[in-house]
């Protein structure tokens, strides 16, 4: 096999510890949280704005509309408040100051990106194509986020990423999101859920509910059953968890795509949301939505969870039903494959597999697709983000495990009709870890969550031993005839 000639660019995206977010800081004592409240109350208003002042001018700089975020975080704690007094606007925001802090999101590490088109092509040169990476942003306590850049590939090849400010900001949630209620019923169903309680908690509700419309049912049960059982406690609390982690979120649109954050919302990802594989998906009728696969975090266990957005600006997260939804490194296929959605993932951390579906959000009976075939592969192989179509074949960048714990990038080709045939294969890493690429939190690594085609060139964005990232291109001819030579 010969060594395929890789483009390095001259792009390196490393982390930046003066990009940071206001996080609430609210002690678990409520006796601290009122010993706190309470020497806030004892100032003067003078005092108070002078105070707030010195916070202002510290801070202000720093963050987009900083008097919104104190306030939210004030309304976090405002029933521990024990003064029917009416507070001034400069005393709540002081309060709300007194209960956050400032949260360096990617000062550890900036890795393990993933490329896609932009929505957005306006204005761009003939030849050229606008793109939006997705990194895995990693601060204080290895919390993990979703960051975004946006730049050209040029016509002859070129890269450039768009200016990076200081800003970043976390999206509104938002308070009254939408469930579907057979994807609810088949997740409770999983959990071990459906019991004697969940029909007649489902019955009242209509096929697509609003998180309201669920919170008055779960009253009305708590109601009628003034001394519930403990099946019946665990089965709400369970409800309203399973509803808290899928969300909806909305971005402002004046905002830069490297401003935006999506940083954990639920409790099943509150150490974080890791290694997100975005995919432009292009349905059968010519609309196209961005899917990305990714893992909820919370400390102890993982979770394989769901984005969808249009634009970037409003995303939807979403619970995964069925039993293939484990472990890590689920990757979607960018189109249906005779009318069944086709997913790439790694249920046995050894293997790869494959499965379809009738439901992007519901998936089972996963089958071996790859098995570790080559020294450099031989502890695990899986893939490195969602499968590109090519006239040969599906292009899948793989990863593989091997002696001492080292990650390369490999390739292999399935058919284009079958999926499930491989029809080439690289024997050698197609990308290796090397020099400084070695150096990092997790040595001997290079990974990624996907790249693109276009021009007839691979672009893959990749991290380097979980600390930074960086881009090669690839020229496809020559890659695929390698994969072909392999087969």
């Amino acid at each position: 096999m010969k060594k395929i000639p890789l483009r390095r660019h001259d792009l390196n995206l490393s982390p930046e510890s003066s990009r940071v977010i206001i996080r609430p800081f609210i002690p678990g004592d409520a006796k601290r949280i009122t010993t706190v409240i309470g020497r806030t109350l004892a100032l003067s208003e003078d005092e108070v704005a002078q105070q707030l002042a010195d916070v202002k001018a510290e801070f202000q700089e720093r963050h987009f509309d900083i008097d919104s975020l104190l306030l939210q975080h004030y309304a976090k704690i405002e029933s521990h408040v024990f003064t029917h007094r009416a507070l001034s606007h400069q005393r709540k925001l002081l309060i709300g100051a007194l209960f956050s802090g400032e949260y360096a999101l990617e000062s550890a590490a900036l890795f393990n990106p993933s490329i896609v088109p932009h929505p957005v092509q306006d204005g761009v040169a003939e030849g050229a194509l606008r793109f939006v990476m997705s990194l895995r942003a990693t601060g204080e306590g290895h919390i993990s986020s979703i960051e975004f850049r946006s730049g050209q590939i040029h016509a002859d090849g070129g890269i450039h990423l768009d200016p990076v400010t200081r800003f970043v900001t976390v999206p509104e949630v938002l308070p009254n999101p939408s469930y579907e209620k057979e994807s609810f019923r088949s997740k409770l169903q999983e959990m071990g859920f459906e019991n004697e309680w969940t029909p007649e908690l489902l019955e009242s509700l209509g096929d697509h509910f609003s998180r309201s419309e669920l919170k008055n049912t779960i009253r009305h049960l708590r109601h009628q059953n003034k001394n519930p059982s403990r099946d019946l406690s665990r089965t709400l609390e369970c409800v309203m968890w399973l509803a808290d982690s899928n969300y909806e979120l909305r971005f402002s649109d004046k905002l830069a795509m490297s401003e935006r954050i999506l940083f954990p919302v639920s409790s099943n990802e509150s150490n974080g949301i890791e290694d997100a594989r975005f995919v432009q998906f292009v349905e059968d009728d010519g609309s196209v939505i961005y899917r990305a696969t990714y893992t909820a975090y919370n400390g102890r266990a993982i979770l394989p969870q769901m984005i969808e957005t249009k634009d970037f600006l409003d995303f939807r997260v979403l619970t995964l039903n069925g039993n293939a939804v484990q472990n890590k490194g689920m990757a979607l296929f960018p189109r249906r494959i005779h009318g069944s959605y086709v997913m790439l993932s790694r249920q046995d951390d050894e293997n790869l597999l494959i499965m379809f579906a009738n439901d992007p959000h519901h998936w089972n009976d996963p089958e071996i697709l790859m098995k570790p075939a080559e020294m450099w592969e031989s502890v695990k192989i899986g893939n490195c983000g969602s499968p590109m179509e090519t006239e040969e074949g599906w292009l899948v960048l793989t990863h593989g495990v091997g002696p001492m714990r080292k990650y390369c990038i490999g390739a292999a080709l399935l058919d284009l009709d079958d999926p499930t045939r491989v029809i080439g294969r690289l024997k050698r890493p197609l990308l290796s870890p090397e020099g400084n690429e070695r150096e990092g939190y997790v040595p001997n690594v290079v990974y990624s969550c996907g790249g693109l085609i276009h021009n007839n060139t691979l672009v893959l964005p990749y991290a380097m031993s979980d600390k930074a990232s960086a881009i090669v291109s690839v020229p496809l001819d020559q890659l695929l005839k390698e994969l072909k030579a392999g087969a």
